[in-house]
């Protein structure tokens, strides 16, 4: 039982990611037009500069930026539904 536990987390967090990249895509591609701009509306946070390790002979370099929209948002709850419903 325990390995269709596993099976289902995996096809949950494949389900969430391609609602938020699918969703993410959808508000940047509606942005120009005005009754759907506000798919677009969110909040961008992470790292605004990345840091940077120098250890001489290697450099390391660390960023992360995380924008949230609405249309990704909306992404993630019909994602949620499909997995509901498999």
């Amino acid at each position: 039982m325990k390995h269709a536990a596993n099976k289902n987390f995996w096809v949950l967090l494949l389900l969430m990611l391609s609602g938020i990249v699918l969703g993410g895509f959808i508000g940047s591609m509606t942005e120009g037009i005005p009754f759907l701009s506000w798919l677009n509306f969110g909040q961008s946070f992470g790292l605004d500069d990345p840091v940077v390790v120098n250890l001489g002979i290697l450099v390391i370099t660390f960023g992360l930026s995380i924008k949230i929209t609405m249309a990704s948002i909306i992404g993630v709850i019909l994602a949620l539904l499909i997995w509901r419903c498999l």
